[in-house]
């Protein structure tokens, strides 16, 4: 995997994944940025709630779970010293589908946090605590 982050000016810089995507890094303006994109650390927040949510999602289909609509709420918590590494995460699923099993979202979140996303187990063993709970709610 590749990916390259090109300084555009002041704090702001566009990062391009190998995939072709891009987006855009700045920071506050207390940092000389113009916050008109996401900070570093937000970014690997998220792309850990992402890689988690894939895995969700996939195992719930595999399972031929009715699954409509599935939400990762993650709060996160710094280090107050530096590296302002994270501390701890919390992922909130919030899994949304007609009839779906309990049973199932259960395995689906746990085989996530615990064998499939490379995102979180990564932070995990580098000392980040992290935590998941979920809903299920019943879709119309």
């Amino acid at each position: 995997m590749k990916a390259s982050i090109r300084w555009v000016k002041d704090v702001m810089f566009v990062a391009e994944s190998e995939s072709g995507h891009t987006a855009v890094i700045d920071g506050p303006p207390s940092a000389g940025g113009r916050n008109i994109g996401m900070r570093p650390m937000e970014m690997v927040l998220m792309g850990m709630g992402g890689c988690t949510s894939f895995d969700v999602i996939s195992i719930l289909q595999k399972a031929r779970q009715p699954v409509t609509d599935c939400v990762a709420e993650l709060e996160a918590e710094r280090s107050e010293d530096i590296p302002s590494v994270f501390t701890r995460i919390h992922i909130h699923f919030v899994v949304t589908g007609k009839g779906l099993k309990e049973a199932q979202v259960k395995r689906a979140v746990s085989l996530s946090a615990e064998k499939y996303c490379s995102a979180s187990i990564m932070l995990e063993r580098g000392g980040v605590e992290i935590t998941h709970d979920y809903e299920i709610v019943e879709a119309d």
